[in-house]
């Protein structure tokens, strides 16, 4: 998968979270704000600091926020001098923030990573391996025993992906030469200074060997 497809993703990730997030707290100082004026009233409508039943149906009566009634509680903050206080669920501030927006991200990070996985099983279903050489069809790119890019001329380049293509990975000197050098009347001196140039490079970097087939063939077989 290419790098940039994986930065958009955590890209996508990354947004759709802080949008989350920044919408969450934003809920939540608005429900605290509501809830303290509203405990405020309450406190102040009975003259006393003791929570009563009827303490906390003032208390729900006073929240502007319609959906925060029989969902905001009090409890008594012993650190405070027992004094009551107001508290929320989280599941109740995320119920109430909007999360229209994230949702909307987070369904483009979702198609985006379906999008990547796809393009991953692409990449994976055209690439070849054989003998320690593996051929990536999607960037056109042979790679050795230690993953490393195996360097080649376009003729070469050209050459050892004719005998990957087939099937079984032996070329004839025709075929070789009148698919490189349609035009060339006798390209067997041509053909013999490739294969010559080919064969280190190809054994340096895989378990493969190019091997003559009394010359009349050029097979790619394992050592």
């Amino acid at each position: 998968m290419k790098q940039q497809y994986v930065i958009v993703l955590f890209a996508l990730i990354i947004t759709s979270s802080m949008v989350s997030f920044t919408s969450y707290r934003a809920t939540e100082r608005e429900v605290n704000e509501d809830m303290s004026q509203a405990l405020a009233l309450a406190l102040n409508k009975q003259q006393s600091d003791v929570i009563s039943a009827d303490t906390i149906q003032v208390f729900n009566r006073y929240l502007q926020i319609e959906a925060l009634r029989g969902n905001a509680l009090l409890a008594v903050d012993t650190r405070q001098g027992f004094r009551p206080r107001p508290q929320c669920s989280m599941a109740t501030i995320f119920a109430l923030s909007d999360q229209r927006p994230a949702m909307a991200l987070w369904m483009m990070t979702m198609l985006w990573s379906l999008y990547c996985l796809w393009q991953r099983r692409k990449q994976v279903s055209n690439i070849y391996g054989y003998g320690g050489l593996v051929y990536s069809e999607t960037d056109k790119r042979f790679f050795g025993l230690k993953g490393e890019h195996v360097k080649l001329t376009p003729m070469q380049q050209q050459l050892t992906e004719m005998f990957y293509t087939s099937p079984t990975h032996l070329l004839t000197k025709t075929e070789i030469c009148e698919a490189l050098w349609p035009k060339k009347e006798d390209a067997n001196e041509t053909l013999y200074t490739l294969i010559r140039r080919l064969k280190p490079i190809i054994e340096q970097h895989s378990n493969l060997k190019i091997a003559s087939d009394r010359g009349r063939a050029y097979e790619l077989k394992v050592k």
